[in-house]
């Protein structure tokens, strides 16, 4: 079972702020193509992954980045400082 965050806009698509799932995805980009599949508003959230980055057990990733003992990812926008 992984945990699922969500933040800002990725959330508004959702619906939801955090979930858990059984997956058999090995990379990131498999759960993505995973989460797209079961229904629009994930398709929706997931449509562009430039727009998106993913930390995994809080730790910043790639989208290749393998999923092998990970216990929590977050999808969240890019964020801008100043």
């Amino acid at each position: 079972m992984i945990d699922l965050l969500y933040f800002a806009w990725v959330r508004e698509r959702i619906g939801l702020p955090r979930e858990r799932l059984a997956t058999e995805a090995r990379t990131v980009a498999d759960l993505v193509e995973e989460l797209r599949a079961r229904e629009e508003r994930y398709a929706l959230a997931f449509a562009d992954l430039s727009s998106l980055r993913v930390a995994l057990d809080q730790e910043l990733a790639e989208f290749d980045a393998p999923l092998e003992g990970v216990r929590e990812v977050a999808f969240f926008p890019p964020m801008t400082g100043g």
